[in-house]
């Protein structure tokens, strides 16, 4: 086999407040540069060769995963007005069809996308928001075929098939006003992609900016209430929110601030009857709800309190009813309130550790509540929620072919100890074959980060890792929102170190009890959860046997510095900023790629993808060029770039199967579990 890719070394100095660093990788930024690309290339090859011994592997799980999914399927329809919405996918096509049948004895189906279609020719292809007029007459809908997340505006006349003229670039939300003739959007800037201007567009005439918010800590985002009579601005930043509303009866009219931007203050805003719903954090660490007259905003009263051991996560509103989504203990909670009688009921789930969230409920008079629910056995599934039984209906459990028998595995919740005493949760799932004798094989999976949950929910592509006796374990650390606001709170900004230490405590949890041990311990994260795992394998390398970084931050305070990049100065809020000096002693304490040093480190398999525009291609392919002649440890680092998506990967559901395929093989192989270990205790 021939040498790994050794990474030209240009040295670059720059001073990052007041200290001196050289940079040997800096020259990766450019794109343009043949060399770039060619060592892109040659890295993908190399890849390519070092994992030839896994290839018949992956094809194997990737015939095992594509076998259990039923390829040809139908989604349950959705109710919006005279019309019943479903998506619907055919055996061989990458991507699914979109559809709707008139509610009404006989009518026939109706395509509205045929996301197949739409990208033929390119190799990526992506639908953002959608909007359908209140006269279910236009579509309106936004499209990526680069995976930049660059969307396009389109406007579809669903009584003809055509395309109107109407057409904008960088469109990030939608909504139609109530007269079918005026379409609001938002737009993102061309360099920060920070979602920062509002427009009008009615058909037929001029686009007219509504508004322009010029902090580039904050972001905006459009909504209409579920009662369609309010079209709302949310107007946000990490640490406060804004919002601001107009009839959608009125389009023309300008919006009204609900209430000024606060520092500390975040609350988001519906509307139901003759009232405004505000859910608030004010005096309040995990949210409460007010509410307040729509003519007089000022006067607020208590619809639920603040309860100091339950996150309030979203209220949905209805006519006669509504369920209000809370956390507690990293578990989900849906309870539903009916606003005749005060009755409160909360919608029952079977298992110790689970996913459970709204559905699709798009009908303010609805006579019942969809809701998901999944575990990490248990399919996801749709019910139906009877407002007056309190019983749930099964519509649908997404099918899992092969003779799939949930009662072969077995899910749980583990809990660490942190370094400073803070119990961390922690979600496992495993093959009942599966002996706790020290000696198994586990994956454990963290993020922990921007406030963001993990669930414990199911993968039929896992599958086929626990039928090969590894336990796969989510660590719930600190820097989402599992166990509340301050979980959030205490892994950000100066308290970071949390999230990597919650990790660590993690995966010796997992060796004490007996899950595993180190030279079978695979640990996996993207994105930000990429951070983590590059954090601790620079903190903790002995304690695992491989790592996947998926789309991995791992040039913290690079990126950080560089506030033309897209989202960086949004994200100061988040990791702090690096001008600050304690704010770069604490990023300088663990960035992966300023922290990378002469020692032994796991087997690593880094992903990334050239067109992804939240974490840059050439902070891993950077990584790995400056790893490349640090690591003393056996296994050179592999470098794999999808060369042709974005932030997630490849868009189409085949090519994304074989991507997971490859990652699963290399991990099993990486901690000995190629083979199929498990059966029935």
């Amino acid at each position: 086999m021939g040498g790994a890719p050794l990474a030209l070394r240009r040295p670059q100095r720059v001073v990052r407040c007041g200290e001196e660093v050289i940079d040997d990788f800096a020259w990766l930024r450019e794109r343009e540069n043949p060399q770039v690309r060619a060592y892109l290339e040659a890295e993908n090859a190399y890849t390519a060769q070092a994992t030839a011994a896994i290839a018949p592997l992956a094809e194997t799980l990737y015939q095992e995963m594509l076998g259990r999914i039923q390829q040809t399927d139908l989604s349950v329809p959705v109710r919006r007005g005279a019309f019943w919405y479903f998506s619907r996918t055919e055996e061989g096509k990458q991507y699914p069809i979109h559809c709707r049948r008139a509610d009404r004895e006989g009518a026939a189906e109706e395509v509205i996308l045929d996301l197949n279609e739409l990208a033929a020719g390119h190799s990526f292809f992506a639908v953002g928001a959608t909007a359908i007029s209140d006269d279910a007459h236009l579509l309106a809908y936004t499209t990526d075929t680069t995976g930049m997340r660059r969307f396009r505006l389109q406007v579809k006349d669903l009584r003809t098939g055509a395309l109107r003229t109407e057409t904008a670039e960088r469109v990030t939300t939608l909504e139609w006003a109530c007269d079918n003739q005026t379409l609001f959007f938002t737009t993102e800037d061309e360099t920060t992609k920070r979602s920062d201007r509002l427009f009008r567009l009615r058909l037929g005439g001029p686009v007219v900016e509504v508004y322009h918010e010029p902090d580039e800590l904050y972001h905006i985002g459009l909504q209409r209430t579920r009662d369609r009579e309010y079209l709302m601005l949310g107007i946000g930043a990490t640490d406060s929110t804004e919002f601001r509303y107009w009839r959608a009866d009125a389009p023309e009219a300008a919006p009204t601030l609900f209430l000024a931007r606060e520092r500390d203050h975040k609350y988001d805003l519906d509307h139901r009857g003759s009232l405004f719903y505000v859910r608030t954090n004010r005096g309040a660490k995990n949210f409460k709800v007010m509410t307040c007259p729509a003519e007089n905003t000022q006067e607020w009263r208590e619809f639920l309190p603040h309860d100091a051991a339950v996150l309030v996560d979203g209220l949905e509103l209805f006519r006669d009813w509504a369920v209000v989504l809370e956390k507690s203990e990293a578990l989900d909670r849906l309870r539903v309130f009916e606003f005749a009688t005060g009755v409160w009921r909360t919608i029952a789930v079977p298992e110790p550790i689970y996913a459970l969230g709204p559905s699709a409920n798009p009908e303010f008079d609805a006579t019942e509540f969809r809701y998901q629910y999944q575990s990490p056995v248990t399919p996801p599934s749709v019910f139906a929620f009877d407002w007056r039984s309190g019983a749930s209906t099964l519509l649908k459990q997404q099918p899992v072919l092969g003779g799939y028998d949930p009662g072969q595995y077995q899910c749980q919740r583990l809990w660490a100890t942190a370094p400073d005493g803070v119990r961390v949760p922690l979600s496992a799932v495993w093959h009942r074959g599966f002996r706790r004798d020290g000696a198994g094989a586990a994956l454990l999976y963290g993020y922990g980060a921007y406030g963001y949950g993990m669930e414990a929910s199911f993968s039929s592509a896992r599958l086929s890792l626990l039928d090969r006796g590894l336990v796969y374990v989510v660590a719930h650390v600190r820097g989402g929102n599992e166990m509340g606001e301050a979980w959030h709170d205490d892994g950000m900004l100066m308290k970071k170190q949390n999230t990597f230490s919650d990790f660590i405590a993690a995966a010796e949890c997992l060796i004490a009890q007996g899950w595993t041990s180190p030279r079978r311990l695979a640990i996996q994260g993207g994105s930000a959860g990429g951070l983590l795992i590059g954090a601790v394998v620079n903190q903790r390398p002995e304690l695992f046997r491989a790592a996947h970084l998926a789309v991995p931050f791992v040039d913290v305070i690079n990126t950080m510095c560089d506030a033309s990049l897209p989202l960086t100065v949004g994200e100061y809020l988040e990791w702090g900023d690096p001008n600050q000096p304690a704010a770069y002693a604490c990023m300088r304490a663990y960035s992966p790629y300023d922290n990378l040093e002469a020692k032994a480190y796991p087997a690593l398999l880094v992903t990334t993808s050239l067109n992804d525009s939240q974490v840059m291609y050439w902070e891993p392919a950077k990584y790995v060029a400056k790893l490349r002649r640090l690591n003393t440890g056996p296994t050179p680092p592999l470098l794999k770039t999808n060369l042709g998506a974005g932030h997630g990967g490849a868009s189409g559901r085949y090519d994304r199967l074989r991507e997971t395929a490859f990652e699963f093989a290399w991990l099993l192989a990486a901690v000995g579990a190629a083979g199929e270990a498990c059966t029935s205790s």
